[in-house]
């Protein structure tokens, strides 16, 4: 077994412990009311994305989400939030580092050895969510957890459907798809988003992501009978005609999206195998994106 693989199928348990750790770390986290960002890069920003969006919708105050290489200079928050595992990525460094004394940070990371300790006002460290593989999984899903539980908006129907996620068989020769594009709407855009770059990462595959009213206006055009299209969440009214009008596979999240998420992360390394592929080290890559100066 991959290291990806045994740190996908431990997500319900880390979950169950991240809603755990949302009660004891409220102080570090934001506050109802405060203006924040929530910055990260690759996965981590597609995690922000999410974050955004439930905390705005539930109420909880106005929230941006930005790559932390394109955080606007001169916008105030009350709070910014840095999602990084690794807590050596150079641009949420340098973020951090430009905001030190002006702007409150909150650091959610899992490694406590790391130079993110101290560049932080506030941390959280997730490091019973740590990972091998350069490919995130659960560290992602468990930040993201964490703040949907500080949210008020985490049960224990999420942790059930991601065992139904990690039992159930994948649809049937999906792994023998040539292009795969996700849907999302809300706060699963950036779920969507996460999921291809999974493929791309772990498979090397040809993915998009769009919001799904949006894929209608251009990308329905590139699909065949080669495609699946993956709903995250619930889909706009006759969408899914529409796609399977095209020739092409239409897959229904019918789970929680996060653990539809997981899903993907299966079906990621899955084709990498038939493709012959370590999805522990995808080509190009490593943990941590450390610039050199």
């Amino acid at each position: 077994m991959s290291h990806v693989e045994d740190e996908l199928s431990s997500q319900p348990e880390c979950w169950t412990r991240a809603a755990e750790e949302a009660g004891r770390q409220g102080a570090a986290l934001p506050a109802p009311g405060e203006r924040v960002a929530i910055v990260g890069c690759g996965t981590s920003y597609f995690m922000a994305q999410a974050v955004a969006v439930l905390r705005e919708s539930a109420g909880h105050g106005e929230t941006d989400a930005f790559a932390a290489s394109e955080f606007p200079p001169g916008r105030s928050y009350d709070r910014v939030v840095a999602l990084t595992r690794s807590g050596t990525t150079t641009e949420v460094l340098e973020l951090l580092g430009r905001l030190r004394g002006g702007t409150r940070t909150t650091a959610i990371t899992s490694d406590p050895a790391t130079p993110v300790m101290s560049a932080a006002d506030d941390l959280v460290v997730l490091d019973f969510a740590d990972e091998r593989s350069v490919v995130q999984t659960r560290f992602a899903t468990t930040a993201l957890t964490l703040l949907r539980a500080h949210l008020g908006l985490h049960t224990a129907a999420v942790v059930a459907d991601a065992r139904t996620a990690l039992a159930s068989p994948l649809p049937e020769k999906l792994v023998d798809r040539t292009q795969f594009t996700f849907l999302g709407r809300g706060w699963t855009v950036g779920l969507a988003n996460e999921a291809a770059l999974k493929m791309r990462e772990a498979s090397l595959s040809w993915t998009e992501a769009y919001p799904a009213m949006e894929y209608r206006h251009g990308p329905i055009s590139v699909t065949t009978e080669g495609t699946a299209t993956w709903m995250l969440g619930e889909a706009p009214a006759g969408l899914a005609e529409q796609v399977r009008d095209t020739g092409g596979s239409w897959i229904a999240g019918t789970l929680d999206p996060l653990a539809e998420l997981v899903r993907v992360q299966r079906l990621a390394v899955a084709v990498a195998a038939r493709r012959g592929l370590d999805p522990d080290l995808p080509r190009h890559l490593t943990r941590s994106v450390i610039l050199a100066s």
